[in-house]
């Protein structure tokens, strides 16, 4: 694990707030959860090419922002009700422009937020109606593009990852020790912006400066004594400006394409949710004037079950779909499919296939990872089951799940890759076909692709020569302590064997995902304070690897009357694999719980 590497959660503000990793100085003491307040910084690779701009601003930080003319072409605002409700504050000029405005770029969930922070700060007058129809046209035509917004799709769909854009330890330190670094990653600006944004930040949180004019860590090679170091705040901005500034390439080249979304008809669905396996169906969308309305049915490929949902949604730049969808059916339990979801799906923007996450939860941490492709009559793949064939293996049924299957589809119109050969390939319906293969003793281990025709799913279909190890999902996890006051964040943990690859090492970049492992899950004490008893205060963690959080606290029965947060080893035991002793399988995974979110900064309206 690098030093930049860390999970992040993404609350209802569209923040995220970040856990450090487990190991060393990263690891976080218990109970601990930083908030979502600080300053917006930035980050990226610093070399000697890095160059102030300080002709513009007499040094990076030689006048306040707010006296900094601004020299970039500005993005007019083309829309009545945006210019009537932010023209009265933000100030128009005669080229269309509104001030500040007009030099940001930002996603709707950024907008969002903005218009929040207006209405409770400023004294904004707007209706609901009023602010969905000002967001809708920012976060259009004042957005991002796709390839923009791809990389930090994560922050709107609310997933706890390891942010892997983190470059180093100078931003890493910075904006990313406060909230997620792609909160600032979801929104371009021009050089004034950014700094004003720095301005902001440490008007509102009172440690923002302090970490604004700290010394940065990884200080460019032109920087030598007796010259002054850069500060964070310094080298944010610069990189900032050079890499998430107002105008791109990206935008330049999106912002003529957009067009309105067409999203009527019927889309393949695929999609998996941890510890509940995978799922196919379908989804119709159907136009309701701006918006849309939408019903889906997924089948469960482990258990047969049948789900059906229906909603609505809108889209945002041509792209960005946000919705909701329901079941019929009450929820059995926090995980349950049938509960209410909220949808964030980034479209192509060909508009013919789409992925995202349906969420809920009160910390969104439940969810469906979804894939979509547009059902046009040509054949489309969607899955195979089961995951993994062995080496050696004869006469292996594998179903295949799509669209538009052809009814004479024949053995040599798949193709699985080198090493395995189909036999005989039976169509069940335009939707499934089963082929019958045999894989060859020296086929080569990896993630083959399922091919019909000019039809590709990659890396669909897992060959390996044996399990070698495994590995419990999410590595490092985070839940929080609720259900008197306060929601519970739950935790699902799933066992997943793994090949070494093709050079036999464990832990090289060839190693890939087998298949979940049929395993039973238990809790072991992570020692960080002598006899603090962690396994009987957190929660409870059942043998499928489901963990319930305990109650907020303190607990009187807890030395020092402490609250019930804690940090555990996750242990999964495999019931059937065993290792090179003949033992049972096993690997562990890291939990944290701690303390609910006692302040939400900004209104859960934000989300809906």
């Amino acid at each position: 694990m690098t030093a930049a590497r860390k999970q992040v959660e993404n609350s209802s503000d569209g923040h995220g707030a970040a856990i450090k990793g487990k190991r060393g100085r990263n690891r976080i003491g218990a109970g601990r959860r930083r908030m979502i307040l600080a300053p917006l910084l930035a980050t990226s690779v610093l070399s000697a090419s890095i160059v102030l701009a300080q002709a513009d601003t007499g040094g990076a930080f030689a006048t306040d922002p707010a006296d900094w003319p601004e020299k970039e072409a500005g993005i007019p605002v083309t829309d009545a009700l945006t210019v009537e409700k932010c023209g009265t504050c933000h100030a128009p000029d005669d080229k269309g422009n509104l001030s500040r405005i007009s030099w940001i770029r930002a996603t709707p969930e950024g907008w969002a937020q903005a218009i929040k922070r207006m209405v409770k700060l400023n004294g904004l007058s707007i209706t609901p109606d009023e602010a969905r129809s000002v967001t809708r046209y920012l976060g259009t035509w004042h957005g991002l593009a796709p390839e923009e917004a791809k990389p930090v799709m994560y922050i709107p769909e609310r997933r706890i990852l390891d942010e892997t854009i983190i470059p180093n330890e100078t931003l890493h330190n910075g904006c990313a020790a406060c909230h997620a670094f792609g909160q600032p990653m979801s929104s371009r600006r021009s050089r004034r912006e950014w700094g004003l944004l720095q301005n902001m930040h440490k008007a509102l949180y009172t440690q923002a400066a302090v970490q604004i004019e700290h010394d940065a860590e990884d200080q460019p090679g032109t920087v030598k004594p007796p010259m002054k170091k850069l500060t964070r705040g310094e080298v944010a901005l610069d990189w900032l400006t050079q890499n998430a500034g107002l105008h791109t390439k990206a935008w330049a080249e999106w912002r003529p394409r957009i067009r309105t979304p067409r999203l009527a008809g019927t889309w393949l669905v695929s999609g998996t949710m941890r510890g509940h396996g995978r799922f196919v169906g379908e989804m119709t969308i159907a136009p309701d004037g701006d918006d849309f309305t939408t019903s889906a049915t997924l089948r469960s490929l482990d258990t047969g079950k049948v789900l059906t949902r229906s909603g609505k949604g809108l889209v945002y730049g041509g792209y960005s779909w946000r919705g909701s969808s329901k079941s019929g059916a009450a929820p059995a339990r926090p995980d349950d499919l049938a509960a209410t979801a909220r949808e964030t799906v980034w479209i192509a923007p060909d508009q013919s296939s789409g992925e995202g996450r349906w969420y809920w939860g009160e910390y969104h941490e439940f969810g469906l990872d979804v894939t979509m492709t547009r059902v046009t009559g040509a054949p489309v793949l969607a899955a195979v089951s089961p995951l993994g064939v062995k080496t050696g293996s004869k006469a292996t049924e594998v179903h295949i799940y799509g669209a538009s299957l052809p009814t004479g589809l024949a053995a040599g119109d798949l193709d699985f890759g080198s090493g395995v050969t189909v036999r005989k390939v039976s169509v069940l319906s335009p939707s499934e076909a089963v082929a019958t293969i045999d894989v060859a003793d020296d086929a080569p281990v990896g993630q083959h692709d399922v091919a019909l025709g000019g039809v590709v799913l990659a890396r669909a279909l897992p060959v390996y020569a044996g399990i070698d190890y495994m590995k419990v999902t999410p590595e490092t996890a985070l839940a929080h302590l609720g259900g008197i006051k306060y929601g519970k964040g739950y935790e699902q943990f799933e066992a997943i064997g793994w090949s070494r690859g093709l050079d036999g090492k464990q832990g090289t970049d060839d190693d890939f995902p087998i298949m979940p492992v049929d395993a039973t899950f238990a809790m072991k004490e992570f020692q960080t304070v002598t006899y603090d008893n962690d396994t009987r205060f957190i929660g409870t963690l059942d043998p499928s690897g489901f963990f319930t959080p305990n109650v907020e606290g303190p607990n009187p029965e807890r030395r020092f009357n402490r609250n019930n947060y804690g940090e555990v080893w996750v242990v999964a035991t495999a019931k059937s694999l065993k290792n090179k002793e003949g033992k049972p399988m096993t690997a562990q995974a890291y939990l944290v719980t701690t303390v609910p979110a006692y302040k939400r900064w900004d209104q859960p309206e934000v989300s809906e």
